[in-house]
């Protein structure tokens, strides 16, 4: 028994003189966040001053709208209430510059071909369900969706969305963003394909956000969190004996998959349990199949669900 210690010892210590090594190597890579604040200049325009922030962002005025329409917006009293909002939360851009240095050093050591994109910081009346857009060289985030959970321009917005419309979730989004114009798209629709989708998600979020906890990176509370690392055998007994795993039943990804205030396994736990279930159950199998596989990050993002799932040899654990 002494010398396993000592060999599981041994063997940890490397791995953490391994990543240090790693980590050393993201931070000396350079990279610029170069951050256009458009939210700043759309709040501070005149009528005058239109044609000129047109011209320099072309992109947020369609030429199929009127001049009036984007005049009408500058004195519309809801929009001028969200212009102070989001200069209160975010008066610099010292925040956003932390968080996103960090996180593009990472992308780009695990994928070199990226390149550092040009910010754009913008207003979208809280439209929730497009935080951060990645599009090309362009990243646009929505600020009026970073305001913390309780502020008042979210009331109505179901408590399961609301809790992560605040700024620490912006570094989430942006990866999230990212990791999907990386990870192959399933060909299949099964819920076990859709289940390794985010998966991987999740699994590139380890590599490029090592500070966040796997709550913040699930959108979960720390209550939620345990639950599923509390619950992970009898969900994954649950998904096999009712043989859900290849199903392709649509009503599936509404009740596993998809962000809800719960899961839907018809039972008593349906209320004590957060959504998204199935996200977390592939995250552990993505997670089993790169420590039990000699693959690089770029080759998993194209491993079909089926091959991963079977090599992962993926069996929870009790914790």
């Amino acid at each position: 028994m002494k010398y396993f210690l000592l060999a599981v010892a041994a063997i940890l210590l490397l791995s953490c003189n391994q990543q240090r090594k790693i980590e050393l190597e993201i931070e000396a890579i350079p990279m610029e966040v170069n951050i256009m604040r458009f939210d700043k200049e759309f709040a501070a325009v005149t009528p005058e001053g239109l044609a000129e922030l047109k011209a320099k962002y072309p992109v947020f005025f369609p030429k199929q709208f009127h001049d009036s329409i984007w005049i009408g917006r500058m004195t519309d009293s809801l929009q001028q209430e969200l212009n102070i909002a989001v200069q209160k939360q975010f008066p610099s851009e010292t925040l956003m510059e932390d968080q996103l240095h960090g996180l593009f050093q990472h992308v780009k050591y695990y994928f070199p071909a990226f390149k550092s994109p040009t910010v754009v910081t913008t207003t979208s009346d809280v439209d929730y369900q497009n935080r951060a857009i990645a599009a090309d060289s362009l990243l646009v985030l929505s600020l009026d969706t970073y305001l913390g959970a309780d502020h008042p321009f979210y009331t109505g917005i179901q408590q399961y969305i609301s809790k992560n419309l605040k700024p620490s979730q912006l570094p989430q989004d942006v990866a999230r963003a990212y990791a999907h114009q990386l990870i192959s798209k399933p060909r299949q629709r099964s819920l076990l394909a859709q289940m390794i989708f985010y998966g991987k998600e999740l699994y590139l979020k380890d590599l490029w956000l090592p500070d966040s906890s796997d709550a913040e990176k699930m959108g979960y509370t720390d209550t939620e969190m345990l639950w599923v690392e509390a619950n992970e055998i009898d969900m994954w007994k649950y998904f096999v004996e009712n043989e859900i795993l290849y199903s392709t039943d649509p009503k599936l990804p509404a009740r596993f998959v998809n962000p809800a205030p719960f899961s839907k396994f018809y039972l008593e736990i349906d209320n004590e349990s957060p959504g998204m279930v199935g996200r977390y159950l592939g995250w552990q199998i993505v997670r089993a199949y790169m420590e039990k596989n000699t693959v690089t990050v770029q080759q998993l993002m194209i491993t079909t669900p089926e091959d991963l799932f079977i090599a992962s040899k993926y069996k929870p654990k009790k914790k």
